[in-house]
């Protein structure tokens, strides 16, 4: 068995043993006369993606390529873009860097992907960042929020989709700040940029000293409990996690086992409900009262127009597989590199695609503005809260927005757009 497997299947173990003690075509080239273009024919543009179908993020993040496709699917069957249906390659890595760098060389070399989309894991995509880059690949809303996509003058062709993790940190350490002054904070986050650049967040609302205790984890190790001991010995009341979904809920069933019971403030990368309560079981409710963020319209908000599109296609074409954000997540990047491609228009080239995306101006799903310029990169600008009650996730007070720098957080009033009526995007 691969070793990301065995640690995928260590946490799912780990957490089992803390509820019982706490309670992812050729070279292509058009036809039309004009240069080849890769992964792109008459009627095909094929693409490549990196997921972690298998191992320690494996936990909610394996549904969302399969949910992409099934809004490329969907989108195929209405006559696809420009003529051109959508191939969608998606690779397992196991969120392990060494298996990205082998899989992007893939499909970048042998498979010839015009693009790779929305690539999964800070750590993981790092690792192919210079070689798309040399390759002249578009790398398109990578599914993290680390600014390392955020460099448009290093890497030009790469794109963030997340809200970078220390925008995400400020919103989160407003929230605790304006609503629970006075309490100790702690924080406990991914050694990697993942949780240095949310650390970096929560440290610019509350100041170099506002937090308590620091404590970072390896996905290859499933034992939290010194971390989350720490944190009890020090008294910590709230504790901000930077944590795939499968250590949050490592880290909420060690604490229920420890006997400690803080207020949880959890990034959005770990706190989908549905997954959560999956991987926690018959401990679900240990969830009540965690506070999250998220940016996209809420999985159970069934008068949303988008929840209500998204769930068509998802019983159409993904099997009506259970639905959740993750699902939400997917196929809000496919309406969104579907808008990318329309905006590159019919002679499509990597180039136009990039010059699209820099041009801006898309809108969709989002409850937070899309801020993609010329000098800025990095996707969603903002989130709303979420709390648990009752076992249901929703959102509360409004959407905010803010940078990775100084600027203070403040409320977005735009209202979110409604989708088309057909549910596909058309040329602005």
């Amino acid at each position: 068995m691969h070793r990301t497997a065995r640690r995928g299947l260590a946490i799912a173990s780990t957490i089992a043993l803390f509820i019982g003690a706490a309670a992812c075509s050729g070279d292509g080239g058009s036809t039309s006369g004009r240069e080849s273009v890769p992964g792109v024919t008459d009627t095909e543009i094929l693409v490549g993606t990196h997921m972690p179908l298998t191992g320690p993020a494996s936990a909610g993040y394996s549904k969302i390529a399969p949910a992409t496709k099934a809004y490329f699917d969907y989108v195929n069957a209405n006559g696809g873009v420009h003529g051109r249906k959508i191939t969608y390659k998606i690779m397992d890595d196991g969120y392990n860097p060494a298996n990205t760098q082998q899989v992007v060389r893939q499909l970048v070399l042998q498979d010839k992907v015009f693009a790779i989309l929305n690539g999964l894991g800070t750590p993981t995509h790092t690792g192919v960042l210079d070689f798309l880059k040399t390759n002249r690949v578009p790398d398109l809303f990578v599914a993290s929020g680390s600014r390392s996509w955020d460099q448009p003058d290093k890497y030009p062709g790469t794109f963030g989709f997340n809200p970078d993790y220390t925008v995400e940190g400020k919103i989160l350490a407003n929230h605790v700040k304006t609503a629970m002054p006075g309490r100790k904070v702690c924080f406990l986050g991914q050694d990697d940029d993942f949780g240095r650049d949310s650390l970096a967040g929560v440290e610019k609302v509350l100041g170099p000293d506002g937090v308590a205790v620091k404590q970072t984890y390896v996905t290859s190790n499933t034992n939290v409990a010194p971390q989350i001991g720490a944190f009890k010995a020090a008294g910590c009341q709230v504790v901000v996690l930077a944590t795939v979904p499968g250590f949050t809920a490592l880290s909420i069933g060690t604490a229920a086992r420890l006997g400690f019971r803080p207020q949880w403030m959890v990034s959005n990368v770990g706190a989908d409900h549905p997954t959560l309560a999956k991987q926690l079981g018959d401990a679900a409710p240990l969830l009540e009262g965690m506070i999250g963020a998220n940016y996209l319209p809420m999985q159970n908000d069934k008068a949303n127009p988008w929840i209500q599109l998204y769930t068509r296609i998802n019983k159409e074409y993904n099997g009506d597989a259970p639905f959740d954000g993750n699902t939400v997540y997917g196929m809000s990047v496919g309406y969104l590199f579907v808008q990318a491609l329309l905006a590159a228009g019919k002679d499509l080239t990597r180039e136009s695609v990039i010059e699209a995306v820099n041009k801006g101006g898309f809108q969709g799903p989002g409850l937070a503005p899309l801020r993609f310029s010329k000098t800025d990169h990095s996707g969603y600008g903002g989130e709303r809260l979420t709390t648990v009650t009752g076992g249901v996730q929703n959102y509360f007070g409004p959407a905010y927005e803010t940078d990775e720098a100084d600027a203070p957080v403040a409320e977005y009033t735009a209202a979110p757009v409604q989708p088309p009526a057909n549910g596909i995007p058309t040329v602005s």
